[in-house]
């Protein structure tokens, strides 16, 4: 889909270059060193089937991101991303238009791709991004005009950045297996090998109940519930309740093989919207008066990030998702009580995310996948991480949410730009992915290049 903003519009947004920082702080590690001689960068609008609402505004499409990085060697590969402004920081989305919120990351990748070919040879991915957050975020806060600018704002916009990173890496150094790729050091997080993951649905303020009944009736058995809808700190608290209500009353009777005592579970995700612990407790109190208290499996992020506030006597697990925008903030919630962390390797990167999984790891504390809307090809990179992450207590199996299917009108097409449209463990069957030998063999297609994303880059 041909975009109406065009590379040089979005592009005059942003004000000028920061200069490259010093060298990366990730230490050696074992490949050749690589230069990036060369980069290139586009983007495509994909629509969504209606509004898409949480954190209490609503997006009506997604930007596809795609970077092209070519070594001094010559070779090349492209990485992709999905934007998503609203979830990364709500406070740019609502001061602008939609379109504008996603120029601005655009603009902030587009900076990032400078930065790389200044930053000199890196051994690792995880040097490159040592060698250019710090300035990728002063950038971003400048562009954005906002000096708080949430960090993980700017990790949105170097997915794709640091996806092409990681092909690049490994094609530079004969490596075509994810667990080849992922660094000693890391591995231990993702020793798990999961021939069955669940597929988590995503359940929006605007989803029909009978999409919800749908869903189930489709083997969906982990359900995610957006919570904190738009409105008052009362209004949005009456509106939960309610929402709660007809969920647990389309879902509450129904079984499960995939859980220990057979029950769906909930996942409630109130991306930060409840302003205070007392609001948060009522909501529970009504999960307990309409007997769903104790299907809560996970509770995510259920206050702003700025309200540091303990979570370990709510009697729920709650996960932290955007508030740990790097592995310092991961530590800094489990302190706080949170027993789970939420991965986006499709959201924060890859190499922050290896970061954060292993920080967790070390912690004791569970992790899952948890999707960005993204694109069929992003869903297996967060594949190939969720079956290799010890699963949640009560659950025998690996756990990726994914709700593309259920937001991009044109889901379908997507799919076929997947280089392995058609495999099997690509479609979820019975709201499970099934991991075979095919899908370990080719780690989840991500090392395998797409003729659609190849010909955006493709000279005349």
């Amino acid at each position: 889909m041909s975009p109406t903003w065009t590379r040089r519009e979005v592009l005059g947004v942003a004000g000028a270059a920061f200069a490259a920082p010093a060298a990366g702080r990730a230490g050696q590690s074992p490949g050749r060193s690589i230069r990036i001689a060369a980069t290139a960068s586009d983007f495509e609008r994909e629509p969504l089937v209606r509004p898409f609402g949480f954190k209490g505004g609503y997006m009506s499409e997604i930007w596809q991101t795609a970077v092209r990085l070519e070594s001094d060697s010559g070779l090349h590969r492209v990485g992709l991303g999905t934007q998503n402004v609203l979830w990364s920081d709500a406070a740019v989305f609502a001061g602008r238009s939609e379109s504008g919120g996603n120029a601005l990351m655009y603009a902030v990748t587009e900076h990032a791709l400078v930065l790389a070919r200044e930053a000199g040879g890196f051994r690792t991915p995880l040097e490159l991004q040592d060698a250019i957050l710090d300035a990728s975020h002063e950038y971003a806060r400048m562009v954005t005009g906002r000096p708080g600018l949430r960090r993980t704002f700017t990790l949105n916009a170097l997915v794709a950045v640091d996806n092409a990173a990681w092909l690049l890496h490994a094609a530079e150094n004969g490596v075509s297996d994810f667990d080849a790729m992922v660094p000693e050091d890391f591995r231990p997080a993702l020793a798990s090998r999961h021939r069955l993951v669940a597929a988590v649905p995503l359940l929006a303020y605007a989803v029909p109940v009978a999409e919800v009944r749908a869903a189930a009736a489709q083997g969906f058995f982990f359900m995610k519930i957006k919570i904190g809808q738009p409105g008052t700190q009362e209004e949005m608290l009456a509106k939960d309740k309610a929402r709660l209500s007809e969920i647990h009353a389309a879902l509450g009777s129904l079984e499960t093989p995939h859980t220990r005592d057979g029950r769906l579970p909930y996942y409630f995700d109130a991306n930060g919207r409840y302003e205070s612990k007392e609001t948060l407790l009522r909501l529970l109190d009504h999960a307990r008066a309409i007997g769903a208290f104790d299907r809560i499996a996970l509770l995510e992020e259920p206050f702003p990030e700025e309200l540091e506030v303990g979570v370990g006597d709510l009697g729920v697990r709650v996960a932290a998702d955007e508030s740990a925008h790097t592995d310092a903030d991961a530590a800094r919630r489990i302190e706080m009580g949170y027993g789970a962390i939420a991965l986006k390797p499709i959201a924060k990167t890859l190499s922050m995310t290896l970061r954060i999984a292993r920080l967790a790891h070390r912690k004791g504390v569970p992790c899952f996948c948890a999707d960005l809307t993204v694109n069929p090809i992003l869903v297996d990179w967060n594949k190939v991480f969720a079956a290799r992450l010890a699963p949640l207590p009560g659950l025998s199996l690996g756990l990726v949410e994914t709700n593309g299917h259920q937001n991009y009108r044109n889901w379908e097409a997507m799919r076929r730009h997947h280089p392995c449209f058609g495999a099997s463990w690509t479609v979820a069957e019975d709201g499970v992915f099934r991991l075979d030998d095919d899908f370990y063999g080719r780690s989840g297609g991500i090392y395998l290049p797409s003729a659609h994303y190849e010909a955006m880059f493709r000279r005349p």
